[in-house]
């Protein structure tokens, strides 16, 4: 809805009465995920380079509270997918995987009002003390600021090391209840801008200038005392030592999602009985830290190759039939291999053979790209001997993990 309409339909109803106070609620034990997709244009020197989609799966435990504040244990798991590459002048479908970028823990405390204590070694969250509340009742269009930054890890594009903060005012606006997919929330604006020249730091190179605006409609839920959801328009640049300027423009969106504690080995029996009950060959499965996973053992390429030997859908077919009976959890395809070539080449065809398993999966709508990450591994988590036969055959699989969140 056009702000305009949205200010105009505050200020003749009877919502323009409406007070709310916003502050986060923690509890002991709580466990959830936020799940965010980022859509980005990545511009070099003004000309496009490529066009990205990026996954964000965020894990989060609150393992104390003390004093109103809760601190919280998580698990940020980045991944992404190149939609176009104007190197190569390729354009993906968009119906494609996830591939698996990076992984972060955290630990951090925070308040009720949503000011954050942190150790600064921590590259996640990325956007810090935001959004954060006045210690009162807010009427509907009434304002208010309060100062955040950004952390990013700048340490494969610039090789800069530590994390790199960005600082920045926040402006905010309580706009009354708005609709999220279908319920009405109360909901505020946050925008903010940066425009500046910082120090130089060491590595390769470094931001001289860095500007940007942000602008993002946030959904709060007073029962978990939360933000359910929330929606943002960006634009960063970077103006580098080397000369070079780097633009991302794009939209992100993300949503709070209450998770359910997954009893590992009730699904694990469940789905070796399974397994059983529909004779599908080498395969084992077992708990492991991130859910249970069920691994393919010698799962049959040609040699050098991810293109599938025939025979082996009708093995995956029987796995899809199993996958369907747990929609509500997300899932991991990773790639091994035994330990022949080099490392670069383990790695990619390790990762092109969970590309190709994750494919066929999507063929078969057990999940959408959306709830699938892939990840190749190369040769880096043997279960078996290498120096024989049998124990490269074992190393040679694939893995899809039914994640705890």
């Amino acid at each position: 809805m056009p702000l305009l309409l949205i200010l105009f339909s505050l200020l003749f109803s009877p919502q323009s009465a409406q007070c709310e106070v916003f502050e986060y609620k923690h509890n002991t034990g709580d466990r959830y995920r936020i799940l965010s997709v980022v859509k980005e244009d990545v511009f070099v020197n003004r000309v496009l380079s490529h066009r990205a989609e990026i996954l964000n799966r965020i894990a989060v435990e609150v393992t104390d509270v003390k004093d109103g504040k809760g601190l919280h244990n998580a698990v940020f798991q980045t991944s992404e997918r190149i939609l176009y590459d104007s190197a190569s002048r390729e354009v993906q479908s968009g119906v494609t995987g996830f591939q698996w970028s990076r992984e972060y823990e955290s630990v951090f405390e925070r308040d009720k009002l949503g000011y954050i204590t942190i150790d600064p070694k921590y590259f996640m969250p990325v956007v810090r003390n935001v959004p954060v509340f006045p210690a009162r009742d807010l009427r509907v269009l009434e304002r208010w600021s309060a100062e955040g930054h950004e952390m990013h890890d700048f340490r494969d594009s610039f090789g800069i090391e530590e994390p790199y903060r960005i600082p920045f005012n926040a402006n905010y606006q309580f706009i009354g209840e708005q609709p999220w997919k279908g319920k009405m929330y109360p909901a505020f604006s946050v925008n903010y801008r940066m425009d500046t020249r910082p120090p130089a730091v060491r590595g390769r190179i470094w931001p001289k200038r860095i500007s940007g605006v942000f602008n993002q409609s946030v959904y709060w839920d007073r029962g978990y005392g939360q933000a359910i959801a929330y929606k943002e328009t960006f634009r960063l640049t970077f103006e580098l030592s080397d000369g070079n300027i780097i633009e991302f423009r794009g939209t992100a969106e993300a949503e709070f999602i209450e998770a359910e504690s997954l009893d590992r080995d009730k699904l694990a029996s469940e789905i070796t009985e399974e397994i059983g009950r529909l004779a599908i060959p080498d395969v084992n499965v077992r708990t492991v830290d991130e859910g249970v996973s069920i691994s393919l053992e010698d799962v049959g390429f040609y040699p050098d190759s991810a293109i599938m030997l025939p025979g082996e859908h009708q093995k995956l077919d029987k796995i899809a039939e199993i996958l369907k009976r747990y929609p509500e959890r997300d899932i991991l395809v990773g790639g091994h291999t035994a330990l022949a070539g080099t490392s670069e080449g383990r790695m990619k065809l390790s990762t092109d053979r969970a590309q190709a398993v994750t494919d066929y999966l999507l063929s078969k709508n057990v999940r959408t790209a959306d709830r699938i990450v892939i990840r190749g591994y190369g040769a880096q988590k043997p279960v078996a001997d290498n120096s024989t036969e049998e124990g490269r055959r074992k190393n040679r699989r694939v893995e899809i993990t039914i994640l705890e969140n």
